[in-house]
């Protein structure tokens, strides 16, 4: 029997783990940190790595030694780099695909394993959440179906990953952008977008936009705190 590894960050993968690796044939572990991931593979030889939502660099001996699998948000060469829902998202996309590719030493470079359509509709949190359900469609695929990875076509683009002083709204979005724009930061371990209002900060998230009416949870938060 095979053994795999799904290396992730978020209460919400652990779950997805938790749910769907029990009803695919194969040993799995799961780990959520770096060292963890290090550690893990003292005694254990997994026949692919997952990395369905990881946000560290994974060192090279671990991308030469394993097929390591990473997830992006882009149609690759398109949109290469960091941040890929809130760029996509800025750049008036409504639509996208959750790729699976081989990881390389170049940021998202790697041949390409499958694709599949992915809506960028509600928060951030939302999407997340419905790119790590799809995350595991393609997991149990690679794992049950043969499929080679193939070189990536076209030329590359790149994302920059964001700041968080860049979370702060700008002023000049019309209502339709200013609904985008808060719903794109609306995750865990993201920063809300805010104003700046005194010593306070006003961060936003909850946003509903319909009938060209525009709704968001506030919180009030005293700069230097431990806002997100």
């Amino acid at each position: 029997m095979s053994s795999y590894l799904v290396a992730s960050v978020g209460s919400w993968n652990r779950e997805l783990y938790e749910k769907y690796s029990s009803n695919i044939d194969g040993n799995w572990r799961f780990v959520d940190t770096p060292d963890k991931l290090v550690t893990e593979l003292k005694d254990f030889s997994p026949k692919f790595i997952f990395f369905p939502h990881w946000r560290w660099i994974v060192p090279e001996d671990i991308i030469n030694n394993y097929e390591c699998v990473c997830f992006h948000m882009t149609d690759v060469p398109y949109g290469r780099g960091g941040s890929p829902l809130q760029n996509l998202i800025l750049a008036g996309n409504q639509n996208t695909v959750l790729t699976a590719l081989r990881m390389e030493k170049g940021l998202d470079s790697g041949p390409v394993y499958l694709k599949l359509p992915l809506s960028l509709d509600g928060s951030a949190r939302q999407i997340y959440l419905r790119a790590s359900e799809l995350s595991w469609e393609i997991i149990k695929k690679l794992v049950t179906e043969s499929h080679q990875p193939f070189p990536q076509k076209g030329e590359p683009t790149f994302f920059k990953r964001r700041k968080p002083e860049e979370s702060e709204l700008p002023s000049d979005l019309d209502i339709g952008r200013l609904y985008n724009f808060i719903r794109m930061l609306d995750a865990d371990d993201y920063p809300y977008a805010f104003i700046n209002y005194g010593n306070y900060k006003l961060c936003f998230n909850e946003a509903d936009f319909s009938n060209g009416k525009l709704t968001a949870k506030v919180e009030f938060v005293l700069k230097g705190s431990n806002d997100k």
